[in-house]
This record gives C-alpha cells, structure tokens and sequence, in this order.
C-alpha cells in the first residue's frame, strides 16, 4: 500500500515512537523494586517491552512474581510513574524537525495510543510540542484499544481526514495490526522499543530506521 505525499494527515503511537519514555517508566519501575526490596531490576530489559504496557513492564522488573501480583502492584507502579513522567522523557532526536515540517506544510498529526488518557493527558500537556496536536485518542477513549483499529478511526474523525490518505507510525505489531485494521498505511518505527519483536515481519507499508528519516518518507519538504 501506498500513501500520498504528503499524507492527508500522521498518526503517531506515544511510548517508543513519539517520545522516548523509556527512562521516566524505568525509574518507577526500581521504586518500586525498591518499595519491595526486590532486587533492582534490568533496565535494558524493561526499555524493550515499556510499548507493551505496564504489566510487560512489571513482568520484567519483578522477575518470579505472579500475574496476581503483578495485577495487585500496577496501580501503586502507575501511582509513582504518575508522579515523574516528564522528568527524563523526551521526543526523539529527529522528531521535533519532523513535526515542525508537519506543521509548516499544513499537515495535521494526531497521537494514537494504549496509554490512559489520565496519564497521557496530563504528561503531553506538560510538553511543548504537544500544542500541534490535532487529534489525542487515550487508551480509554473507547471500549476497545489497538490493535483494534476503532482508535485511528476516531482520529480520523477528529482530525477530519480519510483513513486511506493518511499514514500511521507505530514501533509495535499492534500499531500495524490496528492500522491494516483500519485500511491506513503503516511505517514501523525502526527506533522504537519494538517488544523484542522484528519490524520486518510485521507487514507495516514501510520502515524508518531514524525519526529524521520520516521527512523524505512522507514527502516533506
């Protein structure tokens, strides 16, 4: 599948495609360990599933602990994550050239992501970049979440363009399932955290390796 170029408008996944948050989620990830004098956990390990959520996370943080546990700890690990989410979280290099291009060529981007809009919303609103925004759907802004392709639907809606002429950015296969979902065409995020997972194999319409590279791939000038 093909889009045009430029794109009517880009959607982008939050963790691991937009913004690299990898380290706010780890800090809270040993706070917690450290709450339970677990030992402290593997960072590297818990950067590559933060796109698969917070349980993924836990999961890998707390190495021997049940899925009842791990159910039972989520709420005090979103209660400290809540607490420094914009400490260290950051737009990837690359990225700020690409939505300043977005933005100067009349392009609208929207975000599109699982993470809770109670968490989403505030971290974004601390965010500079986050004014541009055409279009925001939280994980909870629906009963269902990608890979369900009903989120880029909303977006399309609220952004006021056809699914077909837009393009959605994704470092996980649920971003591509959602996407194929919705006939939208799909870059995989090369830079992302990826879930240990192969770009490659997803099926996504294309693949960037860098944030900057996105520029030529969407036909921005």
């Amino acid at each position: 599948m093909s889009w045009p170029r430029p794109p009517a408008a880009v959607f982008f996944d939050l963790d691991g495609t937009l913004l690299d948050s990898a380290p706010d989620l780890i800090v809270a990830v040993e706070r917690l360990a450290a709450e339970l004098a677990a030992p402290p956990p593997d960072a590297e390990a818990i950067r590559r599933v933060v796109s698969a959520g917070g349980r993924a996370m836990l999961r890998v943080g707390l190495p021997g602990v049940g899925e009842e546990r791990i159910d039972e700890l989520l709420p005090r690990f979103l209660d400290i994550y809540s607490r420094s989410m914009t400490f260290h979280t950051r737009l990837f290099e690359g990225m700020p050239e690409v939505l300043a291009r977005l933005e100067g060529q009349g392009v609208p981007w929207g975000i599109v992501t699982n993470k809770p809009g109670w968490l989403a919303r505030p971290m974004l609103a601390e965010m500079d970049f986050f004014a541009g925004c055409a279009a925001l759907v939280t994980g909870d802004c629906l009963p269902v979440r990608k890979p369900d392709p009903a989120p880029l639907h909303l977006a399309c809606e609220l952004a006021g363009v056809a699914a077909a002429q837009c393009v959605f950015v994704g470092d996980d296969l649920r971003d591509i399932q959602a996407g194929h979902g919705a006939r939208m065409p799909t870059i995989a995020a090369a830079w992302g955290y990826l879930d240990g997972g192969d770009p490659a194999a997803w099926g996504a319409d294309g693949i960037v390796g860098q944030p900057v590279d996105l520029v030529a791939a969407l036909g921005l000038s």
